[in-house]
């Protein structure tokens, strides 16, 4: 038995050349691009490319790890900072029409209800300010109505 060229059809022998042609095209590709990625003066270069890559990349993730930590930070100081104020101004001496809307309660909370209330009671003769801490939207000293209304609106601003 021996192999006769003469009994492959001519479309198998175009076809197989096609394949050929494409193949070499494709190697000729792919050798400029491989000759385009390590090129340079030896092949250290390439190396030396990776681990510059490498030290950037190291680096940037230092850079995310000190971000994540001071953003952390941040936003532990800023729960504790002031947040939430209210002013609710009033006259204590309703019947005597002395003093006006002159008094005032203003409530500065935190986002942990943490703070203060300051108000003071104005008449003529003189001004009264007192002091009371919050904690937790509560104090341990008696509020008047207009201090609790104050804490109250302040407490709405923070949510």
């Amino acid at each position: 038995m021996q192999f006769d060229i003469s009994s492959i059809p001519i479309y198998m022998i175009y076809a197989l050349g096609g394949v050929l042609i494409f193949l070499v095209v494709w190697i000729i590709g792919l050798e400029r691009k491989v000759k385009k990625f390590t090129y340079g003066k030896n092949g250290k270069s390439l190396e030396d490319s990776i681990m510059t890559i490498k030290g950037d990349l190291n680096d940037l993730e230092k850079f995310r790890k000190d971000m994540e930590e001071y953003l952390t930070q941040v936003e532990k100081r800023l729960r504790r900072s002031t947040q939430g104020i209210e002013t609710i101004r009033f006259n204590p001496f309703k019947g005597a029409g002395q003093g006006g809307n002159q008094s005032f309660a203003t409530a500065f909370l935190d986002e942990n209800g943490d703070g203060l209330v300051i108000s003071s009671l104005y008449a003529r003769e003189r001004v009264s300010i007192f002091s009371k801490p919050i904690k937790k939207y509560v104090s341990e000293f008696e509020l008047s109505e207009e201090e609790k209304k104050a804490i109250d609106s302040a407490k709405k601003k923070l949510k």
